[in-house]
């Protein structure tokens, strides 16, 4: 089997690792990739955001099975086009996939078919979304989302009605988010503690894969601001067999049975993101593709082949509901560009990379990355993820640091606490014993240039 996956970053990278390892795949051709799925795979050029040049790359290179990695091929309908012309691809379709590129399809869908959610209003006006925040309807902390795709940025949780109207006047008068911002949801502030689940889905059915915890914020101790990830870790204690079971029977199996029912069955990946609240589990967000970082460490737990799995959703029968997997923690570190998610310098030469992966229990995914004058560069905000397994989330966590040590670029941006969280959900606290890596929660992280990057507040 020829397979042709779509995208850049360290996601797509791990899609091409997993299936590139496989006895029954050939090859795997990335589009268009980066330094380090080359390694794995045949890169081609490819602009994502054409589903037509994604269609002729797939005819040009007789792919058997195309496997998007972003979401923005998917909204803009790349499954609709392969459908017409018989050529099979796993991703929903562009309906389906307004789950993820349009948060008012997403909210109003969840409550045509009781999908336990918080309480929202959608707003086409600005004068209509100040008044909401401004009344007693939700109170304070709100949550403000751009209705659109906004690069995982869209989203503020406001702490008061300042802050709120901010929020508002960011998206809707001086789109800060484009066009994505034109109409927004209030939503109430959900409490208790995020996880994330994953499926692969056929229309009917899913089978469930590694659940995750992500670190959204862009420093140590859930502060600063929002970014596509600094890193995750797998599987989540909080997502007990009990947990997963009431995932499944009150969100997965009515939002894959409301849309075959609205005559749009979902056959791709599906992201639950999910606040476990006393009242059980509620969707804070849905994506119609795997996370990054979740996919760098959700992937390498995965022992069954994934291209078969992938091949009979894309065609509508799966055979089975579950995957095995294995039993270690996954922990991965991003490694980012100084400054990010605001501004930062790209084309600084990395070093260290060989070294890094040559460390027991690592893996290492480009994201932003290319390969100029036989260099390693840095090309993008996100840049590495460093992958650590061990047999308990401690040692995960030491062997992901260890690897990220090794690694230099000038103005190199980490967190130090990835997966930390899961320690106090364990037994066994080993978080004394694993050196100067872990350091208290709010410290700084330290570029390769000496200078801290860890200050709260920071502007994104």
């Amino acid at each position: 089997m020829k397979i042709l996956v779509v995208g850049s970053g360290a996601r797509e990278h791990a899609l091409a690792w997993k299936l590139g390892r496989e006895p029954g795949v050939g090859e795997v051709v990335c589009a268009p990739g980066n330094a380090g799925s080359r390694q794995v795979a045949r890169r081609h050029a490819l602009d994502v955001s054409d589903p037509a040049a994604i269609l002729a790359l797939a005819d040009g290179e007789a792919a058997d099975l195309t496997v998007i990695g972003p979401e923005l091929p998917l909204a803009l309908g790349v499954q609709d086009l392969f459908a017409a012309r018989d050529r099979l691809l796993f991703g929903p379709s562009r309906v389906a996939a307004q789950l993820e590129s349009s948060k008012a399809f997403a909210k109003d869908f969840m409550a045509r078919h009781d999908v336990p959610s918080a309480r929202f209003r959608v707003c086409d006006r600005a004068d209509e979304a100040l008044a909401a925040v401004a009344g007693p309807e939700f109170g304070f902390p709100v949550v403000i989302k751009a209705d659109g795709l906004a690069a995982g940025k869209g989203v503020t949780v406001a702490p008061d009605r300042a802050a709120a109207e901010q929020a508002v006047r960011d998206a809707m008068l001086d789109h800060r988010f484009g066009a994505a911002g034109h109409r927004v949801v209030i939503e109430e502030c959900l409490v208790g503690e995020e996880a994330s689940f994953f499926a692969i889905c056929d229309g009917r059915q899913a089978v469930g894969l590694p659940t995750a915890q992500d670190h959204k914020r862009a420093f140590d101790g859930d502060v600063g601001p929002n970014t596509g990830g600094m890193g995750a870790f797998a599987p989540s204690p909080l997502v007990t067999p009990d947990v997963e079971r009431r995932i499944r029977r009150e969100i997965v199996d009515p939002v894959l049975d409301g849309l075959a029912g609205e005559g749009h069955p979902y056959r791709g990946f599906l992201y639950v993101g999910l606040m476990l609240t006393a009242d059980g589990p509620r969707v804070i967000e849905f994506n119609v593709r795997l996370g990054d970082p979740e996919a760098q460490v959700v992937l390498p737990m995965v022992r069954d082949d994934l291209a078969p799995l992938l091949e009979a959703a894309a065609r509508g029968a799966l055979e089975t509901t579950s995957c095995d997997q294995t039993g270690e923690p996954h922990v991965g570190v991003v490694l980012a560009s100084g400054g990010y998610p605001g501004s930062y310098e790209t084309g600084e030469p990395i070093e260290g990379l060989d070294d890094a992966s040559g460390l027991e229990g690592v893996l290492i995914f480009h994201a932003g990355t290319e390969v100029r004058d036989d260099t390693v560069v840095t090309t993008g905000g996100r840049v590495l993820t460093a992958v650590g397994s061990g047999v308990d989330i401690a040692e995960a966590i030491e062997r992901a640091y260890a690897a990220e040590a090794r690694i230099r670029f000038a103005r190199k941006q980490v967190r130090t606490d990835i997966g930390r969280k899961a320690l106090r959900s364990v037994p066994g606290d080993r978080s004394q014993e694993t050196g100067d890596r872990r350091k208290p929660e709010g410290f700084a992280s330290f570029g390769s240039d000496g200078m801290g990057r860890g200050e709260a507040g920071r502007d994104g």
